[in-house]
């Protein structure tokens, strides 16, 4: 192509290959200066098939597949937007910018919408996500992915869901996978207690505490898989704090690999969206959770920067 180009140039006159090779020096320059790589995004691919599938399973059982363009043996990440389970979408909030990050970086990333309350209800959308994790294992090894490191991540709602589908074996269960098949959990200012909309859907206080067979907190032990919780120092009320029960109770239970990063300057929304920053504290250690996630430990400049760890070493 780029010969078809000079031809041309030489056709046109002097000014026009000026241009061309003034293109490809630039291309050259930009390579040699470790121009980060392309990616490819598959949209809208439905997870879940069979005659058997609602209309509405039909429109929200879909990912967006972000993918590295070159290696092989690359990890998988299966997200899952925020939105309260009543919104959302995987096309909104940063959501491509943030994946597509990730995939330039070397991972393969599904994005993955689900169905929402009120018209479904607990536990459908947690059984959507469980689909979807099944989706990727079993159809990104043929895209040069490692499917035997595959972590399950999300934002807000998506954190909530991410943590009972990797705390609570039922879900995977339903679709034949078990808790061994994910490589870690990255959740982002999720909620560890019964979430908020499945109070509602139950006819309880929105506000009112709870922590049951619904609740991430319920399943705090060690037998799940290493854990990246990100929290903003600025986020909703109590929702620093629950993280960091949620996180001690893991570790009391003998959970080395569960960690809790604090970044400093930022709230509910700018914790997710600044993770695509290249000097984004929050996106560096999620990359380095999925390099080698049970060896994971916050660096020094971490903990300084952002007062980020809670001590529970006691």
């Amino acid at each position: 192509m780029r010969q078809g180009w000079l031809l041309q140039g030489r056709m046109v006159g002097m000014m026009s290959r000026v241009l061309v090779l003034g293109w490809v020096f630039a291309v050259v320059a930009q390579c040699a200066w470790g121009e980060v790589p392309a990616i490819k995004v598959l949209e809208d691919v439905p997870y879940k098939s069979g005659d058997g599938l609602t209309e509405y399973e039909k429109e929200r059982c879909k990912v967006d597949v972000y993918l590295p363009t070159t290696g092989t043996n690359f990890p998988v990440m299966v997200w899952f937007h925020g939105g309260g389970l009543t919104g959302g979408d995987k096309t909104k909030d940063n959501m491509p910018e943030v994946a597509g990050s990730l995939a330039k970086a070397g991972v393969a990333v599904v994005v993955a919408n689900y169905r929402l309350s009120p018209k479904v209800k607990f536990p459908t959308y947690l059984e959507d996500g469980a689909a979807a994790v099944k989706w990727a294992k079993d159809h990104l090894g043929a895209r040069g992915a490692d499917v035997n490191r595959i972590f399950v991540g999300g934002h807000s709602a998506g954190a909530y869901m991410a943590l009972m589908i990797g705390l609570d074996e039922r879900h995977l269960a339903g679709v034949g996978l078990g808790l061994k098949d994910l490589a870690g959990l990255v959740p982002v200012s999720g909620q560890t207690m019964t979430h908020f909309t499945v109070r509602v859907e139950r006819g309880q206080d929105k506000n009112r505490t709870v922590a049951d067979e619904a609740a991430p907190v319920h399943f705090a032990g060690k037998e799940g898989p290493p854990m990246l919780l990100l929290m903003g120092d600025k986020d909703w009320p109590a929702r620093l704090e629950e993280n960091a029960y949620f996180v001690a109770l893991c570790r009391v239970a003998g959970h080395e690999a569960a960690h809790l990063l604090k970044v400093a300057d930022r709230d509910h929304g700018s914790i997710f969206k600044k993770l695509s920053a290249a000097d984004d504290v929050g996106g560096r250690a999620v990359l380095r959770f999925l390099k080698a996630p049970s060896e994971f430990k916050l660096e020094d400049e971490e903990i300084t920067k952002s007062g980020a760890e809670v001590d529970f070493s006691r």
